[in-house]
């Protein structure tokens, strides 16, 4: 069990690596997530940590944090996606497609047009333009202001024409 003062101490470094993080400031966030684990192991400061490591192109650390948030709260979407938007940068789409379908199936996740975008732009890169629009579409379903899928989708559609 985890104590109070711990709890309160990792959720500070966690705000002040979340700050970082959005200010561009990934180095710092880096640090300062490690800081909060050290304190409370979460799903959500795992994740977030292989965002900040993903962002500096450091995709394998990305995927193994976002592994131990899978293990820490198996319900939870985010790292889904985030692993399969970390391997489909790695080349490596069909272990991305495994992935991108648990965070749509995810029990907790908000943000289900991700991985239905993801799942669209594997299909874009393997040509198979058919089932890139049926993605992007989904995803415009559960989001239409959604722009990268807005984009992706008339993007498409110009190899069609």
């Amino acid at each position: 069990m985890v104590e109070r003062d711990n709890v309160s101490t990792a959720e500070n470094y966690f705000k002040q690596a979340y700050s970082f993080h959005i200010r561009g400031k990934i180095t710092e966030a880096i640090e300062t997530y490690k800081l909060s684990l050290r304190f409370n192991q979460t799903a959500k400061a795992h994740n977030c940590l292989g965002w900040a490591y993903g962002l500096q192109g450091r995709y394998e650390a990305a995927i193994d944090e976002c592994i131990l948030a899978t293990f820490i709260d198996p319900d939870y979407g985010n790292p889904y996606n985030d692993i399969g938007f970390y391997l489909i940068n790695l080349g490596r789409f069909d272990q991305a497609v495994e992935w991108l379908n648990k965070a749509i199936n995810a029990a907790i996740y908000e943000f289900r047009y991700y991985p239905l975008h993801n799942l669209g732009r594997i299909a874009e890169l393997k040509g198979y333009w058919e089932e890139a629009i049926r993605y992007y579409n989904e995803a415009l379903k559960l989001n239409p202001n959604y722009k990268a899928a807005q984009a992706a989708l008339t993007r498409v559609y110009s190899y069609l024409n």
